[in-house]
């Protein structure tokens, strides 16, 4: 059993690896940082399983970085590579180590799709040690030449388990065919089913594995709800659970759902916003941003779009439909009570559903409590915030990003000032 750490600066972690730390507000290691942090910076292959939302991204990137600190990156040959599986987890790891990597003067770029290619390719070809990707945008990447692993002394997949989910597997395989083979590997899963034990076998040697259990994690800090509904009464308490006070995520089972349900919710006066696949990767990073700010505050999202939501003092996730698998809603409830505060998980059942969630919730190691609600009822309001919405249609405008101004020329300035013109009509898209 490997000794775990008091505080990181027991780790010898790099002194401003620690100060970042301090300047950051974060004193103490979580859990899964105590218990993998010294085998991580001796170099050892580690396997972690811990739950989203246990302080799994420090535990991997600060011994990438301070593995990393102190080389460069020559053109396109990056040293370190965190692969994730969504383009959200990707931009939420960057900016999770970024002041980090900064402290050390190194270089991060994320390589996901939905994104300029080209800006990726400079980016890579700048020069940067660390690399953030999904699997799918890296290998385009490479095979255009932009990108080479054989440098990648330390490469970590986060999330396996999801990446098997996605069908990544034989991506990340051959991926893991480039890198370095002395080099370091981590791999952190909630679980190690769908092949993601094949890759463990195949590329971790003598992997020191470390397990934060999620009852540690987040659960104990989750209060999870059944509230069984009848299909009559089921869209008007959606909609006052969405009116309530916070923030709320509400899971569906399809992007089209999803839609549907941000529309009704606008329509009865909820800031509402739906985010899943079917949307661009700027539209999905300004709908969170919004989410984060408070201009939305119903986010409607499905479970592609899951593992990537991070908002801190997020207090509720609604499953609005059932989810079909344990893990999905231990990931949909992993949105909430992160980092040690609390949340409640509420899931909508109708009648035909009680004995599919009621087998789900035993495989999830959850007892949750179950209320039998009726519109109107004070429990429905007690558990949940709910209240009745504005009924006045809201409309959220999309932030557009501003122009850039074209230097103007003497006479353009002139005629500006001078008389005004007929207004031009509107073309049409």
């Amino acid at each position: 059993m490997t000794m775990t750490i008091p505080s990181f600066a027991a780790t010898g972690l790099a002194p401003a690896l620690v100060a970042e730390l301090a300047a950051q507000g974060i004193n103490d290691p979580f859990p899964i940082q105590a218990a993998t942090l010294p085998d991580s910076l001796a170099g050892r292959d580690v396997l972690g399983r811990g739950r989203t939302g246990s302080g799994k991204t420090l535990a991997f990137g600060l011994p990438v970085l301070h593995r990393t600190a102190g080389r460069r990156a020559r053109a396109g040959r990056p040293l370190a590579l965190v692969l994730v599986p969504t383009r959200e987890l990707a931009q939420q790891v960057t900016t999770a180590l970024a002041p980090y990597a900064a402290a050390l003067g190194l270089r991060c770029a994320t390589v996901v799709g939905g994104l300029s290619l080209q800006r990726q390719a400079d980016a890579l070809r700048a020069g940067a040690e660390v690399v953030v990707a999904t699997p799918g945008r890296l290998h385009d990447l490479i095979n255009r030449g932009d990108a080479r692993l054989g440098e990648v002394a330390v490469t970590v997949l986060d999330e396996a388990d999801q990446m098997a989910d996605m069908g990544f597997l034989p991506q990340v395989t051959k991926l893991l065919e480039q890198v370095d083979p002395k080099g370091q590997r981590m791999l952190f899963s909630a679980t190690l089913d769908g092949g993601v034990d094949r890759l463990v076998r195949r590329f971790l040697t003598n992997p020191v594995s470390h397990s934060v259990d999620p009852g540690t994690a987040t659960v104990t800090a989750m209060t999870h709800h059944v509230l069984h509904v009848d299909a009559v009464d089921k869209p008007a308490a959606l909609t006052q659970i969405a009116a309530r006070e916070g923030r709320t995520i509400l899971f569906m089972g399809t992007k089209h759902r999803a839609d549907r349900l941000a529309r009704q919710l606008l329509a009865k006066g909820v800031r509402a916003a739906a985010l899943h696949g079917g949307k661009s990767q700027p539209q999905r990073t300004r709908i969170l941003e919004q989410f984060r700010t408070g201009q939305v505050t119903a986010l409607v999202a499905t479970d592609v779009a899951a593992r990537g939501i991070h908002v801190d003092g997020l207090d509720m996730v609604v499953n609005v439909d059932p989810p079909t698998e344990a893990k999905d809603y231990l990931h949909r409830g992993g949105r909430t009570a992160r980092a040690g505060e609390s949340g409640t998980v509420v899931t909508l059942v109708l009648p035909e559903q009680r004995r599919d969630v009621s087998r789900l919730m035993s495989v999830a190691g959850i007892k949750p409590q179950s209320t039998e609600v009726r519109l109107g009822d004070e429990a429905l309001a007690r558990v949940t915030g709910a209240r009745e919405p504005s009924g006045m249609p809201v409309t959220i405008v999309a932030p557009q990003p501003a122009p850039t101004a074209r230097p103007r020329t003497a006479g353009q300035a002139h005629r500006a000032s001078g008389r005004s013109r007929r207004p031009r009509r509107p073309r049409t898209a």
